[in-house]
C-alpha cells in the first residue's frame, strides 16, 4: 500500500512539474498546428455535404494544380444566376476525377505553365431542376439550351465536366474564340472550318482549342460538337448502368 502511494505521489509530482524545453516547444508546435488547420478549413454546405456522402471527388484536392471556377456559382453563365450557392468546389465521380487527373498530367507535361481551369463537374439534378425551371423558353426548345431534369444529363451523374485551359505565366485563360455557355456556330467544334473561314474564329483559337482536346481525349474523354469546353468520360448508355444520378 504505502509503495503504491509512493507511485502516486511520484506521477503527481510530475504531472505538476514545470515543463522542459521540448515540451514546451513540443506544445507550441501542437498548438499552431491546429491554429493552421483552423484556418485552411472552410464551412462544407449542405449541396456539397451530399455530394461528398455520394462518394464524389473534389477535384481541387484530388488533382495537383487545377483550377476551378463554377460558372453556376456566379452570375457568369447564360442564365445570369447563381445556382449552386455557397459550393465553389467541383465534384466529379472517382473513376473520372482519375481520368481527369491524367489529363491534368499529359497537360503539364508538355507545358508547365499550363493547367485545367474547371468551369462545372458533377451538377445535381436539384440544380438542373432550377435552371429549367428558371430557363426563359418554350419547353419545346428548352432541351437545345439545357438538359430536361426528367431525363437527366452527363453532368447529373457526374461523369462529364467543361472547363478550359489557363496559362499561369500570362496569368489568364487561353483565348477560345468564345466564352463559356456560348450559344452559336463560334463555339462549335463541328463547325470550326466554317467559322475559320467566315473570319469569326482565328487559327489561333482554334490551336488552343486542339491542345485542349489533345490531352482530353488521350485520358479518355469525348467532346460534344456544340461546345468546346464539354467532355464526357461515358456515354449516357454506360453512365446509366455504372452511376446513380447525383441528387
Amino acid at each position: 500500500m504505502k509503495k503504491l502511494i509512493y507511485i502516486g505521489m511520484m506521477v503527481m509530482a510530475a504531472c505538476s512539474a514545470p515543463k522542459s524545453d521540448q515540451e514546451t516547444f513540443s506544445e507550441n508546435q501542437r498548438q499552431e498546428a491546429e491554429a493552421i488547420t483552423a484556418l485552411t478549413m472552410y464551412p462544407v454546405s449542405e449541396l456539397e455535404q451530399r455530394l461528398i456522402d455520394q462518394g464524389l471527388v473534389d477535384l481541387q484536392e484530388y488533382i495537383p494544380g487545377i483550377r476551378v471556377e463554377l460558372k453556376y456559382s456566379t452570375t457568369d453563365n447564360f442564365f445570369g444566376q447563381d445556382v449552386y450557392g455557397e459550393l465553389d468546389r467541383a465534384y466529379l465521380q472517382p473513376e473520372v476525377a482519375d481520368q481527369l487527373k491524367k489529363a491534368q498530367e499529359l497537360l503539364q507535361a508538355e507545358n508547365p505553365d499550363y493547367t485545367l481551369l474547371v468551369y462545372d463537374g458533377v451538377r445535381p439534378l436539384s440544380v438542373q431542376q432550377i435552371l429549367w425551371d428558371n430557363l426563359d423558353k418554350p419547353d419545346s426548345i428548352k432541351p437545345l439550351y439545357v438538359a430536361d431534369p426528367k431525363v437527366g444529363s452527363l453532368h447529373n451523374f457526374g461523369v462529364a465536366v467543361d472547363l478550359t485551359i489557363y496559362d499561369t505565366k500570362a496569368d489568364s485563360a487561353l483565348d477560345m474564340g468564345t466564352g463559356y455557355d456560348f450559344f452559336g456556330y463560334p463555339a462549335y467544334p463541328d463547325r470550326e472550318k466554317q467559322m475559320l473561314a467566315e473570319r469569326k474564329i482565328t487559327p489561333q483559337q482554334v490551336a488552343n482549342r486542339e491542345v485542349l482536346r489533345k490531352v482530353m481525349f488521350a485520358a479518355g474523354f469525348k467532346g460534344i460538337g456544340s461546345e468546346w469546353w464539354h467532355f464526357n468520360a461515358y456515354t449516357r448508355k454506360e453512365a446509366g448502368e455504372k452511376f446513380e444520378i447525383v441528387q
